[in-house]
């Protein structure tokens, strides 16, 4: 059996922001009713944490659980606790209308960290999402398009930001960001 590999270990870049490949991530996609209190079990059961309201993240210790649709969220924890957090999901969705399954190995997450405005300023060149303080903060997570393809990012702090794509398009979205924060392209819209 062949041992498991992230998208691009290793990548990185610095310029105006440095982006990282961010190494393996256990991700499994958890739909069902956001509501019933089965579903509150299975997060707290698999991530430790409560289920996030209408485009939140929650973290705890090396857990997150992301809102991705009104049915659907993104439960992250190290890769090696993928099946012990779908055994729990199960066990507590016994009976009950949901969906979980493990989808780490086709997904990729890249950090770009630097000062908040070049982090915000990245993300902003590349995505139809208001980046401004009022209006995206830690905590909070936004499911959009990236370029040419689907991506969700969150901010973990002010000059922190986690983006998730498809591992198909890793690399695509890796230049992405690597562009965004060549020198000579800053704009200097957040400060």
């Amino acid at each position: 059996m062949s041992e498991a590999q992230s998208a691009m270990p290793g990548a990185a870049f610095e310029g105006a922001h440095t982006v990282r490949e961010t190494g393996l991530c256990g991700m499994i996609t958890l739909r069902g009713d956001l509501g019933a209190s089965a579903m509150a079990e299975a997060v707290r059961d698999a991530a430790g944490t409560a289920v996030p309201g209408r485009r939140e993240i929650v973290h705890e210790g090396a857990s997150s659980v992301a809102w991705m649709s009104p049915d659907e969220l993104l439960v992250m924890t190290e890769y090696a606790r993928v099946p012990e957090a779908l055994a729990a999901i199960g066990a507590a969705l016994k009976g009950a209308h949901h969906l979980a399954v493990d989808v780490s190995d086709a997904r990729a997450m890249f950090e770009v960290t630097g000062k908040p405005g070049a982090v915000r300023e990245a993300i902003a060149k590349l995505c139809p999402v208001d980046m401004g303080h009022d209006a995206f903060a830690p905590g909070q997570i936004r499911r959009t398009r990236m370029g040419q393809v689907a991506a969700a990012f969150w901010m973990v702090d002010e000059g922190t930001i986690r983006v998730v794509c498809f591992r198909s398009v890793a690399e695509y979205v890796f230049g992405l960001l690597r562009d965004a924060g060549l020198p000579g392209g800053e704009v200097g819209l957040f400060g």
